[in-house]
């Protein structure tokens, strides 16, 4: 089994970013996730280039601003374990700066995108919230940029919350050919962040299996706060939470298709 395709935290770091995977770091031509920690007062600027882009607050709150004059207030969360958070959309070809005046952790999911969409304020009320599964295989999925619920040229990027010691993303799947109406091609990150419990932090595990296609991805990896797992091609599933640690993961996609969807 590969280890290239698990970066453990801090391995993919650089410059202001905890994380950062963009096209070419991964080995793709897509899909791109930065992780960005902002002190108190702390406040970062960056460009789209051909990307189209969302901050996501995963901790604390923080006002995005464009070169274009578009301001967005974002209330943030606690945690990813405390609720649903409002987000900001902004598009690529702009300068984007970002403020915090508590700090806290954002992530911000791209994609190379054609089309120049305007930036939006995503409210956290209009999140759909679904529960999936039953028993042990139950978890809940927050579709904030979800095919179908926010409307971006390429990107595709839902929050997934597996209780301890259940089971998601299984039965396994793939999106890794085209075959329309049925499945798309997509590269996907994974990244994950264990809730501590009983004075311990917890881990989980991730499986992506071979499916003819692709690089033959073959993974199974022990994930901790921080970590991340490419996954260009191959079953993925499950992502198992150890019991008593709920399992966090956000999943970002894009890829060549013309149509937006999974």
């Amino acid at each position: 089994m590969s280890t290239e395709f698990h970066l453990k935290a801090g391995a993919a770091a650089r410059d202001a970013y905890a994380l950062d995977i963009d096209p070419a770091r991964a080995g793709w031509g897509h899909s791109a996730l930065r992780v960005l920690d902002l002190p108190a007062g702390g406040h970062h600027s960056f460009a789209t280039g051909e990307s189209e882009w969302i901050v996501l607050p995963l901790a604390g709150g923080c006002t995005v601003r464009t070169d274009s004059g578009e301001t967005f207030e974002l209330t943030g969360r606690e945690s990813v374990f405390s609720g649903v958070t409002d987000f900001a959309y902004v598009p690529r070809d702009a300068r984007v700066r970002i403020d915090s005046g508590a700090g806290g952790r954002f992530a911000l999911t791209g994609a190379r995108c054609a089309r120049r969409l305007p930036a939006r304020y995503g409210p956290a009320h209009e999140v759909p919230v679904e529960l999936r599964g039953t028993g042990h295989c139950s978890r809940q999925v927050n579709n904030f940029a979800a095919a179908g619920s926010f409307d971006c040229d390429k990107l595709i990027a839902v929050e997934v919350l597996t209780p301890g010691g259940n089971w998601s993303s299984y039965p396994p799947h793939k999106h890794d050919e085209c075959r329309p109406g049925e499945e798309s091609e997509l590269e996907e990150i994974y990244y994950f962040e264990i809730a501590a419990a009983h004075g311990t932090d917890g881990v989980g595990y991730q499986r992506v299996s071979p499916s003819g296609h692709g690089r033959g991805t073959d993974v199974l990896a022990e994930v901790r706060t921080g970590d991340a797992v490419l996954i260009p091609d191959g079953w993925h599933g499950p992502s198992i939470a150890a019991p008593g640690h709920t399992l966090y993961y956000l999943n970002v996609m894009a890829g060549p298709g013309a149509d937006r969807e999974w």
